[in-house]
């Protein structure tokens, strides 16, 4: 399996978009400053996630999203997931 997630800095509460095949490591990395795109503006945390069945499409996604530049449609996605979550 596949993901396309968003994170979100605490501080900050800026977006960032990245695919990978395992979320909890990944976000470790990221909250670690392993990741040079993140580093220092941590602390993330994970607001939305994707799966798919593979990397392929899982990076059309992460494009397809990162494309956009609107925080306008991630805060959508963010949002709609929350209210499909019970959040």
């Amino acid at each position: 399996m596949y993901y396309v997630y968003i994170l979100e800095s605490v501080t900050s509460k800026k977006y960032y978009i990245g695919y990978t095949n395992n979320l909890e490591t990944r976000l470790n990395s990221h909250n670690n400053g392993l990741q040079r795109w993140t580093r220092n503006k941590g602390p993330w945390k994970l607001v939305y996630s994707e799966q798919f069945d593979d990397k392929r499409t899982a990076i059309l996604r992460e494009r397809e999203l990162k494309n956009k530049k609107s925080r306008v449609v991630l805060e959508y996605l963010i949002n709609k997931n929350n209210i499909a979550m019970g959040g």
